[in-house]
């Protein structure tokens, strides 16, 4: 339990990093568009440039954790985090963001798959849901909450420019402190593999190819609203900076809540039950923020529910349900492969694809409806997780139900 504890703590640390490096330039876009003359568009396609990066990285870097280990992917990753995060900071024009966001969503993509199948092996089968839980929040805890607000801090002593580099240091420590702590161990098999084979065989499982497609879904919702909501806060609600940055700040804490809360009550109910309310309760709150109005306590707790939802999803879909469905030696191949298509199309392509629409279409379309998007995705995701097979494992429903008659008896 100890050894468990430990494990499954680093490895949220780690993604909080990430989180932190993913999102913290989101509450920056208005500043830096400001300084360095940027459109919409523009900011559509930094966000879409890390998602192809974290999309292709997780692709080939989920396959390799498989193969030579989660430790070394893990702690590469965490060095180039450390060594570039201060990179962002000496942009001076779109394609220098671009360059850079390019680096780091690899280094963020690389650890996304082998952290998610460290925890797995980290954990038994009872509290998948629960530690996937703990790892996964902090990369909107701390990259949607706690950045937001320290954004807002920092921008009272020193240039949005520096505020990038601030984060270096805590990635080298815990590079070291993942290097001491994981175990250096590989799944053992005694086929001999390749790259291409591993990919066919995971994507022989229906569930793998549906979670894909789920994923998809659920991160047009989370890049899209994440990445469009301050500019629809300031430009189309009309809200200062400060309102903006506590409004935003709901994306990260609900997020948070979300992962930690349903996906340990999957362990108890099922991954299925989860998912289906999820997709309905996010879609429905999407919807009623899009037309609130400038009333900052409605938005932020509405804004907190639909992310609540969402990214427990996306923990479920990365995590437990992906797992649960391939055995133990593809568990990284199949989280980087659900995570690949989702970022790639999901987090890539239609956020640019989404800026480029609210710039050239401004009058038509317009910031205030670039967040319907994200609803049309939540409502294809809720068709498909009727497709979706349940993944908890047989022997901890049994235990469950047997644990439940005692109780009842």
């Amino acid at each position: 339990m100890k050894e468990e504890a430990k494990s499954v703590s680093i490895l949220a640390l780690g993604f909080g990093l990430v989180g932190i490096d993913r999102y913290l330039i989101t509450p920056l876009f208005p500043i830096i568009a400001h300084d360095l003359h940027l459109g919409y568009g523009d900011i559509g396609t930094i966000a879409g440039a890390l998602a192809i990066a974290w999309s292709v990285a997780a692709l080939l870097m989920g396959n390799l954790s498989d193969r030579i280990g989660r430790r070394r992917v893990l702690v590469g990753a965490l060095i180039l985090f450390g060594l570039l995060i201060g990179a962002s900071g000496l942009a001076t024009g779109l394609m220098g963001l671009v360059a850079v966001r390019l680096v780091m969503g690899f280094a963020d993509g690389a650890f996304t798959p082998a952290s998610i199948s460290a925890t797995i092996e980290a954990s038994p089968p009872e509290r998948h849901g629960r530690n996937i839980g703990i790892q996964q929040m902090t990369l909107t805890l701390f990259g949607l909450g706690f950045a937001p607000l320290a954004v807002a801090g920092l921008l009272h002593f020193i240039n949005w420019r520096l505020i990038f580099s601030v984060f270096a240091i805590p990635g080298f420590i815990l590079a070291w402190m993942t290097w001491r702590v994981l175990p250096a161990k590989v799944q053992p098999t005694s086929e001999k593999r390749s790259s291409f084979a591993d990919w066919k065989k995971v994507l022989s499982y229906p569930n793998i190819r549906v979670l894909m497609l789920l994923m998809l879904c659920c991160l047009v919702c989370l890049v899209t609203t994440s990445t469009f909501a301050p500019s629809f806060l300031l430009d189309h609600l009309h809200l200062g900076s400060t309102g903006m940055s506590v409004i935003v700040a709901a994306i990260g804490l609900g997020a948070a809540t979300g992962a930690l809360t349903l996906p340990w009550i999957s362990d108890r109910t099922g991954r299925k039950p989860v998912m289906l309310l999820s997709m309905v309760g996010a879609c429905l709150m999407l919807l009623l923020f899009v037309n609130l109005g400038p009333h900052m306590v409605p938005l932020f707790a509405v804004l907190f529910l639909v992310m609540f939802f969402n990214n427990a999803m996306i923990t479920l879909i990365v995590g437990p349900l992906c797992s649960e469905t391939v055995p133990p030696e593809l568990m990284a191949t199949a989280s980087g492969v659900v995570i690949a298509v989702g970022e790639l199309f999901g987090g890539g392509f239609a956020t640019v694809i989404a800026g480029q629409a609210a710039e050239h279409f401004r009058e038509q379309i317009g910031i205030g409806r670039v967040l319907y998007l994200p609803v049309i995705a939540l409502v294809v995701g809720f068709l498909l997780t009727l497709r979706l097979k349940e993944t908890l494992p047989a022997s901890v429903r049994a235990a469950r139900a047997e644990a439940v008659e005692v109780e009842a008896g």
